[in-house]
């Protein structure tokens, strides 16, 4: 393959992946209910001597309120800090000494930890993780620990990372309205300072619970015998109350919104982009993520090719659909040269918008983006993997059954993309991308940082 030019490259993997179409694995789903409202979804493989888990709690920054913000994405830190019968750090000592690894993450809308291991040690990770649910070690020690912890991450991903602020703080805060969408994952250090010993464990008590919790499975492993050890380790955790639904509705945005910001850290100014776009799972947005693909994704795109090489108004243009159960956004950030109009830059991003408005792009344009879609879903995914990896199997299933009620969607989500037709990609460009609904941030580099010479070396 890597002989080919990339055309042919495309047209075979296409036929590849057709002819493949009809075979796509399907995964086995196991569902039940713990008398203490926990979900588990168990996915049995044997193809492999390993066992993938995601433990999605439902819970994410959307949660929080004015004042106290930022717990969420705290807790991914004080979760490894111990619990009645684990020791500081152990956890991740206990899941290392095993041959397997172990992460944490936090989102929006939910917070979930994830491990792999040999599937001989299924018992140990399950009792280390409901032994946290349990018995979180919520102390004044731990809790300023970890305060320190998040600001240094902070200053790391934030502070001392050009545009990082534009990008995840104040585009948000610009497009939304609604607080709750607004204010980034990572929350305010202010607000982290102010927070007290009993609103952190309160906190805790109340997202924490089994009965907002989901338990994905993928691997090695017999179904019989995982329901057994799942209900003897998780069962006797007592529920909670159920956590107050947030207010997460968004008016629509009737005007332009634009705004200027100053990033000491740039070099080079940014133009972002965001227009509001439709919830996870609506049929539009199977669409709206297929023209972010021909449009603004990889070097192949519309965008590229004709804003950054061909006419070389800017050193990057990407975009897509951050797509929530709530309001979403589709976002576009692009790098360009000083010597460059900003509004010579805009204008081209929406001279791409608008061909498609005019004219639906072609079907066989269609079946390629289709080609690396499907690919990308069982070889690519995210960070931990795409579906061919049993933990990246077990946190697409956690994302669906959180999201979208529907963890057998694993399985069937992907004919929704392989159903969009030209005219829906079309419709999509009509309906979304507007002039009232767009939002623009423009980044100027900030004073003092030098620019490097014309023609010279970095």
């Amino acid at each position: 393959m890597k002989f080919l030019k990339e055309g042919a490259a495309i047209a075979l993997l296409a036929a590849t992946m057709t002819a493949a179409a009809q075979k796509a694995p399907h995964y086995p789903i196991e569902q039940f209910q713990l008398p203490n409202g926990m979900k588990v979804i168990l996915s049995q493989d044997h193809s492999t001597p390993v066992v993938g888990l995601a433990l999605a709690y439902d819970v994410g920054s959307r949660n929080e309120v004015k004042g106290r913000t930022g717990f969420a994405h705290l807790f991914e830190h004080m979760m490894f800090q111990g619990s009645a019968h684990v020791g500081k750090t152990e956890h991740m000592r206990y899941i290392s000494a095993a041959g397997g690894m172990m992460n944490g993450f936090t989102r929006e809308e939910d917070t979930t930890y994830i491990e792999t291991v040999p599937s001989e040690k299924l018992p140990t990770i399950l009792w280390l993780e409901a032994d946290r649910m349990r018995s979180l070690s919520v102390t004044a020690d731990n809790l300023k620990n970890q305060q320190d912890v998040v600001k240094e991450e902070k200053r790391l991903s934030f502070d001392n990372q050009a545009y990082a602020n534009a990008v995840r703080v104040r585009l948000p805060e610009l497009a939304f309205s609604n607080y709750a969408n607004q204010h980034s994952v990572i929350g305010s250090m202010a607000d982290l300072e102010a927070a007290s010993l009993s609103d952190v464990q309160s906190f805790f008590k109340t997202y924490y619970a089994p009965n907002n919790a989901t338990l994905v499975l993928v691997g090695d492993f017999d179904p019989k015998q995982a329901r057994e050890l799942v209900m003897r380790t998780f069962g006797d955790i007592a529920r909670q109350p159920a956590p107050t639904v947030t207010n997460i509705a968004e008016p629509i945005q009737t005007a332009e919104k634009r705004d200027t910001m100053s990033d000491p850290l740039a070099r080079l100014p940014a133009l972002l982009m965001a227009w509001h776009g439709p919830s996870l799972g609506s049929p539009d947005s199977y669409a709206l993520e297929i023209l972010s693909s021909i449009l603004f994704q990889g070097e192949s795109s519309r965008g590229y090719q004709e804003i950054v090489k061909k006419r070389k108004l800017a050193l990057a243009v990407q975009g897509g659909l951050r797509s929530q159960r709530g309001p979403s956004l589709f976002t576009l950030f692009s790098v360009y040269p000083p010597n460059v109009k900003t509004a010579d830059l805009e204008q081209a991003i929406y001279a791409q918008i608008e061909a498609i408005q005019q004219s639906a792009p072609s079907v066989d344009e269609l079946n390629r983006i289709k080609t690396r879609l499907r690919a990308g879903r069982y070889t690519g995914g995210g960070s931990f993997g795409g579906l061919d990896t049993m933990l990246g199997r077990a946190i697409a299933i956690a994302d669906f059954a959180v999201f979208e009620g529907n963890p057998n969607l694993v399985n069937t989500e992907l004919e929704r993309y392989m159903a969009v037709t030209p005219e829906q990609v079309q419709a999509v460009a009509k309906k979304y991308f507007t002039p009232q609904n767009r939002t623009i941030l423009e980044v100027k580099p900030g004073a003092g940082m030098p620019m490097p010479p014309k023609g010279g070396k970095q």
